[in-house]
């Protein structure tokens, strides 16, 4: 009995510090580790946020960028710190294809880190030149039966997110389009204007203002719902590919092993820093739409991108650039 209660008391003087964590983070800032470089939408919103996000912790949040093989580099960062909510990881998409992709990661994504929320959805939208003669999804799904292979799509390169929703596309529809990768969106966009290839699965920040200036034409968007950006463009599903529903997106995940209490306590910041208005109208123009996602919901929702990416990338043989 004595053994037991030495035991007890033991994990308890362990457990007191992390707990202690879940109530007060004044002790030290709180780390936002963003995959990306400065200026681009993952940069965006987590500048965004971290300010009011840090209010509600009762911390100061400091975004820190650290870009680089495709996540990897960030994610290491965090991996590295220790599991207790004052080092955070801030992704986006590509952290669920990733274990697909790779042949080798230098850690396990779906093991080694828990998703705290995700925090916006973003829909990419099927793009032509406006001298393409295909004025539907039907119509593009008709010409590539017609003539399989012949009929190009643009994207920001392999295994990126324009490219995998094209491969999905190609899946669900049964047909054979070309892809043509590019070092980057920016070039691919402008060859699509140009006219040097006809399709591109644009993400709305950087599709929209040349759709609403007509240098590109919507077809459809990818997400579940129509965009309220452009809400006279169907969405894919609605064109004849029920099910279909692409979405980049972005999350904020901690170290495995970070206590349940702190896991809670940082939801909840985000959930709180969310329901700003400068961050909800920054979000609508870029053509995005708020998740907030429960831990629950937010492991739910990146294993199934996981397992959703997967699928598409083994049946395509992607492979990285």
């Amino acid at each position: 009995m004595k053994k037991i209660l030495l035991a007890l008391l033991a994990a308890a003087s362990v457990a007191a510090p992390l707990l202690a964590g879940a109530q007060d983070f004044s002790a030290k800032p709180v780390r936002l580790i963003v995959t990306y470089p400065p200026g681009g939408g993952a940069d965006l919103m987590a500048r965004l946020l971290a300010p009011k996000m840090g209010e509600a912790l009762g911390a100061t949040v400091i975004v820190e960028n650290k870009a680089g093989a495709s996540g990897q580099i960030g994610a290491l960062e965090v991996l590295h710190a220790a599991p207790d909510g004052h080092t955070l990881l801030f992704d986006a998409s590509s952290f669920a294809v990733n274990p697909s992709l790779y042949a080798k990661l230098p850690y396990d994504p779906m093991k080694q880190f828990v998703p705290i929320t995700v925090v916006a959805l973003f829909p990419n939208m099927l793009v032509v030149n406006p001298s393409f003669p295909a004025k539907s999804v039907q119509d593009v799904i008709a010409m590539a039966k017609d003539k399989p292979g012949a009929l190009a799509f643009a994207s920001s390169g392999n295994g990126s997110a324009q490219h995998l929703a094209g491969e999905l596309f190609k899946q669900r529809a049964g047909i054979d389009m070309t892809h043509v990768p590019y070092k980057g969106g920016g070039p691919a966009l402008n060859d699509v204007m140009g006219g040097q290839i006809p399709m591109y699965f644009a993400n709305m920040a950087s599709g929209l203002p040349h759709v609403k200036a007509g240098k590109l034409r919507a077809l459809a968007i990818t997400g579940s719902k129509r965009s309220a950006a452009l809400p006279e463009i169907p969405t894919i599903a609605e064109t004849g590919l029920p099910g279909y529903e692409v979405y980049e997106w972005n999350a904020i995940f901690a170290p495995a092993g970070t206590p349940a209490p702190v896991i809670a306590k940082i939801s909840d910041a985000v959930q709180k820093a969310m329901q700003e208005p400068a961050f909800r109208e920054r979000l609508a123009m870029l053509g995005g739409e708020p998740a907030g996602y429960a831990p629950d919901a937010a492991a739910r929702f990146v294993h199934g991108q996981a397992a959703l990416w997967g699928k598409v990338v083994r049946e395509a043989h992607i492979t990285p650039q």
